[in-house]
């Protein structure tokens, strides 16, 4: 079947007019009569942007036999490649039982009225013969649209079709809207494919496909650092791969392993606890975990005053990225430097613990406000003159967690017998709003793992310090943030709640 370049009445090349429509239900009608012509016993459709991570996936649906049954696909969204109620007009309707399936709050194989993306026909089953995806059926008046068209075929069929969540079975993008552009949807295609690879493997392009060569760079950073444990080789190798899919180029850093550190090195490096600091959920004292992340932290700072380095990034190694990391973190620093902002650090990745207030949006910089208190180190841009008094204030013989220092040293630190153990506390914090990454796992996730958390009393090796069975609220998700403390004037307006969404938006 010809392929055709462009399509009449198409605004873009994300327009689906109805042209489009016809070729693509065409398509799968001719895939379908070439299986029953060689008797097959099943046909499996996949659209080219779905990723299957599960290689028993064709193995599960087939257990299931069942006449139409499709494998629940994950998104950055609750957006899924089926539905659980449609309108008498025959478009998406919100139910109850959806994010119940989504979630896996509701787990099997559920009979829905529509499927659509990647599913199995058993050809075996007499019903299926009925099935037709194109031309649509005499009785259908419905929107011109390959899924409602098929669902409509399947419906006059008496053949229903199925979801299945028993298993984690792969991914979808999210649907682009008809003004979008190619690009876009190359980024929404990595950013799926870069989300697959968080708990899996990497998904490795088949032999038959070409794929274009990337050209990674440092996004305007003179250098973007990438902390790593020597012996966390599976998060070393999934931050490259993650990386290079978006273009981006790094210098690998080898953490300091506070699972390593003894005594005789925290005396040789005059390191002593903050007199009083104690763990605010847990109330132990410092860990070695905790002093091995502050030092590799500390070691970058040095870098970048030793190199003369202006703006650098520093992300570290257990990080998932915002859809359209480079874009967004591209603009915001192009924005900032329009806008002459005098800046020392601005976290891309943090748990915001002050929660009562909004923070300042700073004029003239959309996406960024004043950092209050905030938790964690996941990443942040940093400039020689905030490398210098991060290295200024000494820290060593007064140490506490990394992400407890940095706001004492931007003065939002609650605990104020802590900040007069530092005279100097002027650093220029900001933050990007929204976030630019977040934590791969949190607390009580399958494949959470602290490094800190998990370690040993800082002066006492023999005393081991996994609190993160009990006192896990640290690594906790960001807790609700209430609407009045919400950061609304760092953030463009809305669109009006009356602007039509995409057919299958959530």
């Amino acid at each position: 079947m010809e392929e055709p370049v462009s399509y009449p009445e198409e605004i873009g090349p994300k327009h689906w007019p109805i042209s489009r429509f016809t070729h693509v239900m065409k398509l799968r009608q001719a895939a379908l009569r070439a299986a029953r012509e060689k008797w097959s016993d099943y046909i499996l459709f996949v659209d080219a942007d779905n990723l299957l991570t599960n290689p028993q996936t064709l193995n599960l649906l087939i257990a299931e036999n069942k006449t139409l049954v499709a494998p629940m696909l994950e998104s950055r969204s609750l957006y899924s490649n089926f539905w659980c109620g449609i309108t008498p007009q025959g478009y998406y309707k919100r139910t109850l039982e959806y994010p119940l399936i989504r979630e896996w709050k509701r787990m099997g194989c559920f009979a829905v009225p529509m499927v659509h993306s990647t599913f199995l026909i058993d050809l075996r089953k007499e019903a299926s013969a009925k099935l037709a995806f194109y031309p649509p059926h005499p009785d259908y008046t419905w929107s011109f649209d390959d899924i409602m068209v098929f669902a409509f075929s399947s419906r006059q069929a008496g053949v229903q079709m199925f979801i299945c969540n028993r298993e984690h079975y792969g991914f979808l993008p999210m649907p682009l809207k008809p003004q979008q552009s190619l690009q876009e949807e190359a980024e929404n295609f990595v950013h799926t494919l870069i989300e697959a690879m968080i708990d899996r493997p990497p998904v490795e392009p088949s032999q038959y496909i070409s794929v274009p060569p990337k050209h990674p760079d440092k996004m305007g950073f003179d250098e973007i650092f990438m902390i790593n444990l020597k012996r966390r080789k599976d998060r070393r190798d999934r931050m490259l791969k993650t990386l290079y899919e978006q273009e981006i180029a790094v210098k690998v850093v080898e953490a300091v392993d506070g699972k390593a550190l003894n005594t005789s090195q925290l005396k040789a490096l005059s390191i002593e606890m903050l007199p009083g600091y104690r763990d605010p959920y847990s109330s132990r004292p410092l860990t070695r975990g905790e002093i091995g992340c502050f030092l590799s932290h500390y070691y970058i700072w040095k870098e970048v005053v030793s190199r003369g380095l202006e703006k650098t990034l520093v992300i570290e190694d257990d990080v998932r990225f915002e859809h359209q990391f480079k874009r967004k973190l591209m603009k915001l620093m192009d924005d900032i430097e329009q806008a002459q902002l005098d800046w020392e650090l601005i976290y891309i990745g943090r748990k915001r613990m002050q929660v009562q207030e909004p923070e300042r949006a700073v004029p003239n910089v959309r996406n960024l406000v004043e950092a209050d208190y905030s938790y964690w180190t996941l990443g942040y841009a940093i400039s020689f003159h905030g490398a210098q008094k991060l290295i200024g204030a000494e820290p060593f013989s007064k140490m506490l967690p990394v992400d407890e220092f940095l706001p004492i040293m931007y003065n939002k630190h609650p605990v104020t017998k802590y900040m007069e153990y530092y005279e100097s506390r002027d650093l220029k914090a900001f933050s990007a709003e929204p976030l630019l990454v977040y934590p791969t796992h949190y607390t009580g996730q399958p494949g959470y793992l602290s490094d800190t958390e998990t370690s040993t009393i800082w002066d006492n090796e023999t005393v081991s310090t996994d609190w993160d069975r009990t006192h896990s609220w640290k690594s906790r998700q960001q807790g609700k943030i209430h609407s009045d403390a919400q950061n609304k004037d760092a953030l463009p307006s809305q669109p009006s709640l009356d602007t039509p969404s995409a057919r299958d938006e959530l």
